[in-house]
C-alpha cells in the first residue's frame, strides 16, 4: 500500500519466536511483520518476570541488569497499534526508542543503506516505568524464555 509507513521494533518477551504469543506476530489480521534480524540492547536494563502470570517486564532503568537479547521486526501502521493495545500501552508498558546493537541481520532485500547502518539500529521497545519497585530486586533475565530453567512459564492472557 502506498505511502504506509514501516515501524522498527524490537521485542523481547512473549512476542518471539517459540514464545507463547509469537503467534501474534505472524497472524495477518493483526497487520504485517516482517521478521529481520536478533539483536541486543546497547545499554542494560533489568528483565524479570513478574506477577502472578509470569510476565516478562523490561523495566527502563538503563545501567542497571543485562544486555537484553531480542528480535528485530518491521512492523505497519495496524501491527503497531495492535501491539499498543496488546501491550496495554502506555498504561502497563510504554513505546520508547532505544539503540539496538545487531546481532544477526536477516533482511536479504535491504538498500545498501540499511546495510551499511546495521550494526546498530533505533526501534521502539515496549517497556515499563510504572513497575514495582520491589521488582528490581528479582532475578534479571538477559534473554527471555517462558520455558527456561527458572521454572516460571507464562501465562497466557485467556488462562488469567
Amino acid at each position: 500500500m502506498a505511502g504506509e509507513s514501516m515501524h522498527i521494533i524490537f521485542v523481547y518477551g512473549t512476542l518471539k519466536k517459540g514464545q507463547p504469543n509469537a503467534n501474534v506476530m505472524t497472524d495477518p489480521k493483526h497487520g504485517k511483520a516482517v521478521f529481520k534480524g536478533t539483536g541486543r540492547t546497547i545499554d542494560k536494563y533489568p528483565l524479570v518476570i513478574a506477577q502472578e502470570a509470569n510476565i516478562p517486564f523490561l523495566m527502563n532503568v538503563p545501567g542497571t541488569g543485562h544486555h537484553i537479547a531480542g528480535e528485530i521486526y518491521s512492523v505497519d501502521d495496524q501491527m503497531l497499534q495492535f501491539l499498543d493495545e496488546f501491550e496495554s500501552c502506555p498504561d502497563m508498558y510504554q513505546r520508547t526508542i532505544k539503540r539496538i546493537e545487531i546481532v544477526e541481520w536477516g533482511g536479504k532485500d535491504d538498500s545498501p543503506e540499511e546495510r551499511a547502518a546495521a550494526n546498530a539500529i533505533e526501534c521502539f521497545v515496549y517497556s515499563t516505568t510504572s513497575y514495582q519497585p520491589e521488582w528490581l530486586n528479582l532475578p534479571h533475565f538477559d534473554c527471555y524464555d517462558s520455558f527456561g530453567t527458572h521454572g516460571l512459564p507464562y501465562v497466557n492472557h485467556l488462562d488469567r
